[in-house]
């Protein structure tokens, strides 16, 4: 697989990773997509194996999303702000402590917004429970799964 195809690959995976965090994109499908062009274009033992882990995460993470409460953002303020605070913290936190970072990192990346916006810490800690509580466990759920697939293929393309 040329360079500029790996790049594609990676920016459809960047794509995903972001779609995530925006209402009506299919994020994680993005991603699962990038890594099943990846493997079929290299059809290699350890590209396949990824294309397997990947399609089972994925499976596993939409079974989780639908039994988790439907998604309910109308009231609570979330704004474009807070949806790029939020993903920002969650891939620091990912990048900072791999794989488990991605979870306090998403919530502090709320809480930081919210505190920036509101002023104290109560209100602050108030409005990110409300957030959480009503639409940040299933894009936390999505956004983990997706940076661990997203993970897994940057480590298999720097080390094939």
């Amino acid at each position: 697989m040329g360079a500029w195809q790996l790049l594609l690959v990676g920016l459809v995976v960047l794509l995903g990773l972001f779609g995530v965090l925006l209402p009506g994109v299919p994020g994680p499908w993005l991603v699962w997509a990038a890594v099943m062009w990846w493997a079929l274009h290299v059809q290699s033992s350890v590209a396949w194996w990824l294309l397997v882990g990947a399609t089972g995460l994925m499976l596993v993470t939409q079974v989780v999303v639908w039994r988790l409460p439907k998604r309910r953002v109308r009231g609570l303020g979330v704004s474009g702000r807070m949806v790029a605070y939020a993903g920002g913290g969650a891939l620091l936190g990912f990048v900072l402590l791999p794989v488990v970072g991605a979870v306090p990192g998403l919530v502090g990346g709320v809480y930081l917004c919210e505190r920036l916006r509101l002023g104290g810490h109560g209100q602050a800690a108030a409005a990110t429970r409300a957030v959480m509580r009503s639409a940040g466990t299933s894009v936390l759920v999505q956004l983990c799964a997706c940076l661990l697939v997203a993970g897994a293929w940057a480590g298999a393309v720097l080390a094939g």
